[in-house]
């Protein structure tokens, strides 16, 4: 008995531990939490990514539609395949070389 004791105590300390806290915003604000009004991080990977959108008109044209498709349209390697009527393989392999590609331009501009 003394065994299934312990070992259920143990089991609902465990589970009270792990259990997510929510905390409120008004108690937050309480303790002096300010929350950020810009996104200075995320305005740079919005200009980084339209540079990147831009870069990958001056790829060859074999690999301008499969990185739209695969980071612009976020299509998964299946679909791809489906409307291109490509093997998932060569779409894969296409778009790795687009991406090498795509980076070696981006180290240049």
């Amino acid at each position: 008995m003394k065994a299934f004791l312990y070992h259920v105590l143990n089991n609902l300390i465990v589970d009270e531990y792990r259990k997510r806290k929510t905390t409120s915003l008004d108690v937050l604000l309480e303790k002096g939490f300010e929350p950020s009004t810009g996104h200075p991080v995320g305005l740079f990977d919005i200009l980084d990514g339209k540079a990147a959108l831009l870069l990958i008109q001056r790829l060859p044209v074999a690999y301008q539609k499969i990185m739209r498709m695969r980071y612009v349209q976020d299509l998964s390697l299946k679909e791809m395949a489906i409307i291109t009527g490509h093997s998932k393989n060569a779409l894969a392999v296409q778009a790795h070389r687009g991406l090498e590609k795509l980076k070696l331009l981006y180290a240049v501009a």
